[in-house]
């Protein structure tokens, strides 16, 4: 079953993950169950873009503006990218 995500949620750190940037790629650390996530420049910037942003919605409208992209691919792709960091335990997902 997959998660509900709503555009006005914010997309926050976990607690137990230590993050690090490597020349535009990053790696993500689980103290919990640790593991190590690797993401590529795309996937960099689309994690930050969404710890920053105050919202789902927002971080999707900057990063529609950044890439060129059809809209509902992005949406389709960042929801996706949402749930696999959400199940790896990386990220919360919290009312704005």
């Amino acid at each position: 079953m997959t998660t509900q995500i709503v555009s006005n949620q914010k997309v926050s750190l976990s607690s137990t993950v230590l993050t690090q940037d490597l020349a535009g790629e990053s790696v993500l650390l689980n103290l919990q169950s640790e593991e190590y996530f690797s993401q590529n420049e795309v996937g960099t910037k689309m994690f930050f873009t969404l710890i920053e942003s105050d919202s789902i919605q927002t971080a999707y409208d900057t990063l529609l503006k950044e890439y060129d992209v059809e809209s509902e691919k992005l949406k389709q792709d960042l929801l996706k990218f949402i749930e696999n960091l959400v199940k790896a335990g990386l990220v919360e997902i919290t009312d704005s």
